[in-house]
């Protein structure tokens, strides 16, 4: 479980395909192999198999050293990501998985990408930056999305200023402090962004649909068995 606050960009500094090893130590050929350099500032307590969630994906270390650690990127991973996008020296937002006694001072992120969605506005207001983004047009995730709740954007706790529904698309507003701490800053209109709406309203709505069901079940056994 993550929180959205972003402690660290990390640089691409390489990009494999292990399809292209020899080695068959590899057993995702289909995937890629990503590692992220200028990171030591997140690796102190660093573990093999720990979680970091890079972009808003938690992904699972499976080697690092002092300065630079190496995940897998799965099949899975890159149709549900941006990551599959990102070129040797792009940045990326990191964050280690939370602690017991961490401060919880964004929301309750699980890693787990819902989809993309493209920058549609980015328009200055005083020293903050307004975005519009559109979601793909085959997903169903507008219904989880909330005036003043919570969304995260490439791994980012932020929240939603407003919600278009004719044209499928949400807005949010970045701050001064947060400008310098994310990767968003630097996209631009058409830029691709990794999302995962709030896990409450995922439950919330989900098991509305399920309580449904449940009653329309029972009224139809209990017609038959009035035999109306």
């Amino acid at each position: 479980m993550f929180t959205g606050l972003i402690e660290h960009i990390a640089t691409v500094s390489s990009i494999q395909d292990p399809s292209s090893l020899t080695s068959s130590s590899s057993n995702d050929k289909d995937g890629f192999i990503m590692t992220l350099s200028d990171s030591a500032a997140i690796l102190d307590d660093c573990h093999i198999g720990d979680s970091i969630c890079l972009n808003g994906a938690c992904l699972t270390v499976t080697q690092f050293d002092q300065d630079s650690f190496q995940v897998n990127l799965a099949p899975e991973t890159l149709r549900r990501t941006n990551l599959g996008e990102l070129k040797v020296g792009d940045k990326v937002n990191c964050e280690r998985a939370m602690s017991a006694t961490a401060r919880y001072g964004g929301h309750s992120v699980q890693g787990h990408v819902d989809s993309t969605a493209k920058i549609i506005s980015k328009i200055p207001d005083g020293d903050s930056i307004r975005y519009q983004f559109q979601l793909e047009p085959e997903t169903t995730l507008l219904p989880y999305i909330t005036e003043k709740g919570y969304i995260t954007i490439d791994g980012a706790s932020l929240t939603i200023t407003n919600v278009q529904e004719e044209e499928n698309s949400f807005g949010i507003m970045l701050i001064q402090h947060s400008q310098g701490k994310l990767t968003l800053t630097k996209k631009e209109v058409g830029d691709k962004v990794n999302i995962e709406v709030d896990i409450t309203g995922k439950y919330i709505l989900g098991s509305t649909s399920k309580i449904e069901a449940i009653v329309d079940r029972l009224l139809e056994k209990k017609l038959k068995e009035r035999g109306l």
